[in-house]
């Protein structure tokens, strides 16, 4: 597949997210959040790239929706940029700060040392109630925009786009980091990174940056997230919603930037499916779509999609010849 048929397939993706409310209304909520979760999710495939596997991501998930929610009501603060652009601060610090000491491991050290510092965050979370609310959560008011108020479904309606250009825009450069040296160098990690030390570059800070990205990108799902249900939980921090976002990351496959959102679109659809007509039997109409995805399409569902650009390729260069 030529990379002009790529990006036709993509932009008529995105106009088909855009025309979704207009034809499924009550879809709407749903998608939100799967895309909020799909930026976190996309932090979690940077580090899948690298062969490092995070079952504690969802603290910066959780860092970017408490951020959100003490901002606008601690610091008065209730511009949705404003709230978007200071929770992606605050992740992105407390990653570098957390992955500056995480990514000296590898392997299982790597995924129980995130899976324990995640544990401890949703302790505080839920244990400091007079500061976070505790087990009850924090409530987050609508935010405005550009100093505009609106009620909870116009705004809903907005935040929606807001997602869905975000996803083009953040997308487009975690692309263009993926392209960059110090994204090629994350698989280089994975297959030799003896052999990558020996070339005079540190393992260790191109898997800082890295984590420092992702943290970011879990930060932004968190406080899209927050604004969109309107309350914030300890459970954002919890170890299932992580691996939910492992989990989602290897569904959608690592291959391409569009493949943890297409993972957490799938999920949420299989979910509310399941959940909206098999409601005693949702955790088995869940399991068997894992399954299918999971041996007919061992690279993800963007597999589809990069299967058909390599069989196009052969088919191309059996035709120069």
């Amino acid at each position: 597949m030529r990379p002009a048929t790529l990006y036709l397939l993509l932009a008529g993706g995105v106009l088909a997210m855009a025309a979704l409310p207009i034809l499924l209304p009550w879809k709407q909520f749903v998608m939100t959040v799967a895309m909020a979760k799909g930026f976190a999710a996309l932090g979690v495939a940077l580090l899948l790239r690298a062969g490092m596997i995070s079952i504690g991501h969802a603290l910066f998930l959780a860092l970017g929706a408490y951020a959100a929610a003490f901002m606008s009501r601690g610091a008065g603060i209730t511009d949705l940029g404003l709230l978007i652009l200071g929770s992606v601060a605050i992740s992105t610090v407390c990653g570098a700060l957390v992955g500056a000491y995480m990514v000296r491991y590898r392997a299982i050290f790597f995924a129980m040392l995130n899976l324990a510092v995640s544990m401890v965050v949703f302790s505080l979370l839920a244990k400091l109630y007079r500061v976070t609310g505790g087990t009850d959560g924090m409530r987050v008011p609508v935010p405005t925009i550009f100093g505009m108020e609106y009620d909870k479904s116009q705004f809903d309606a907005i935040l929606y786009y807001v997602a869905l250009v975000l996803i083009v825009a953040v997308g487009f450069l975690v692309h263009r980091y993926l392209k960059s040296p110090l994204g090629h160098a994350l698989a280089a990690v994975h297959s030799n990174e003896v052999r990558l030390e020996y070339l005079g570059v540190s393992a260790w800070r191109v898997l800082l940056v890295a984590y420092t990205v992702s943290a970011a990108l879990a930060g932004l799902g968190g406080v899209l997230t927050a604004v969109a249900v309107g309350h914030v939980l300890p459970e954002y921090a919890y170890w299932t919603e992580s691996g939910h976002l492992v989990l989602t990351a290897v569904l959608g496959g690592i291959g391409g930037v569009a493949g943890p959102f297409l993972g957490s679109i799938f999920l949420e659809f299989v979910h509310s499916f399941a959940v909206g007509y098999a409601d005693d039997a949702w955790n088995m109409i869940n399991g068997i779509a894992l399954l299918l995805v999971i041996f007919f399409l061992p690279q993800g569902l963007y597999g589809l999609i990069a299967r058909r650009r390599a069989a196009k390729s052969v088919m191309e260069r059996d035709e120069d010849k």
